[in-house]
């Protein structure tokens, strides 16, 4: 991917050249992601669509298995199933560190983690680093891309029960990028303008701006 010709840096976005969108609290990260769905785009509807097609894949096997064998072997299915939703939350580090590895590849340098266990968030920060949509859209939808890929080609090696292992961790993951998608929809609210967003992490916080027009 080749980056922006010039990078912007927090000092850039000052008046009169852009305006200040919103300033995102990380401790209020999920108000924020609800607030942003609120607004529904190509973002909302797409991850609301995988959703509903791994569900959908997961009844089918279901329904499949009932032709095949007469029934549903319930406590085996969903034992494996369950493994998988258990898998999931395992695959939280390898989520935040894909999207470390985005941000690099982006061109950030410096680059942390943050959580909160009570509020159950996870998310990797670049810090002092600003993004464009383009250059954000690639970090958000990369823990999505790679761990779903990882997943559909790993059902092509699985036979009998174990094929709902990975359509237990597919499904569950799937569930967990709802902030990435969210925040993935805050940008295509603003598509009309030309968005930028950096992290802070001493403040703990992340803004979002926009460049004026020139008229």
């Amino acid at each position: 991917m080749e980056n922006n010709p010039k990078q912007l840096f927090p000092s850039d976005l000052k008046e009169p050249d852009f305006i200040l969108l919103d300033e995102l609290k990380h401790n209020d990260l999920l108000p924020f992601i609800r607030a942003a769905y609120k607004v529904r785009n190509k973002s909302y509807y797409f991850h609301n669509l995988m959703n509903s097609l791994f569900l959908g894949f997961l009844i089918f096997l279901m329904v499949k298995d009932v032709f095949l064998y007469g029934k549903w072997h319930f406590s085996l299915e969903f034992g494996y199933f369950s493994y998988g939703l258990l898998g999931s939350f395992l695959f939280i580090p390898l989520h935040e560190f894909i999207h470390v590895l985005a941000y690099k590849y982006v061109g950030a340098k410096e680059t942390s983690y943050d959580m909160n266990l009570r509020k159950f968030y996870f998310m990797a920060m670049a810090d002092q680093f600003v993004a464009n949509a383009q250059q954000f859209r690639v970090v958000a939808l990369a823990p999505f891309v790679v761990i779903s890929s990882l997943c559909l080609i790993s059902m092509l090696f699985t036979q009998g029960e174990w094929i709902y292992f990975p359509i237990g961790l597919l499904f569950t993951h799937s569930l967990f990028c709802s902030g990435d998608f969210g925040l993935l929809n805050y940008f295509e609210t603003h598509k009309d303008k030309d968005v930028y967003t950096y992290d802070d992490k001493a403040k703990g916080e992340s803004y979002f701006y926009a460049r004026v027009k020139k008229a």
